[in-house]
């Protein structure tokens, strides 16, 4: 069951207009398709990516930032900095030997 504040904070929402100034973390995940933790772990390691609404306040982005972040969800998988993994086919099925007694 979710918690209180992941339903307030932890998931996406649209925002009321996609091409606005500034959005909050969980407009620009909406915006992204990516999920906020993601973001939010992103946005921790680079500053640069986000601005803050006051002291210590909501986390915002504005249309520079989400472009930045684009770039960088694109260029594929962040942590290796290699092309996102794909999935693999199932195994095929191979002829099995009887084993001798």
């Amino acid at each position: 069951m979710a918690t209180k504040a992941y339903e307030l904070y932890g998931m996406p929402i649209a925002p009321e207009d996609p091409e606005q100034e500034y959005m909050t973390v969980q407009e620009t995940a909406y915006v992204l398709k990516c999920s906020v933790s993601w973001l939010r772990r992103l946005l921790r390691k680079k500053n640069e990516l986000c601005g803050r609404n006051g002291r210590g306040g909501r986390i915002i982005t504005n249309r520079e930032q989400r472009a930045a972040i684009h770039v960088i969800r694109s260029a594929g998988d962040p942590r290796t900095g290699r092309p996102a993994p794909r999935r693999r086919s199932p195994r095929r099925a191979t002829a099995k030997t009887p084993v001798a007694p």
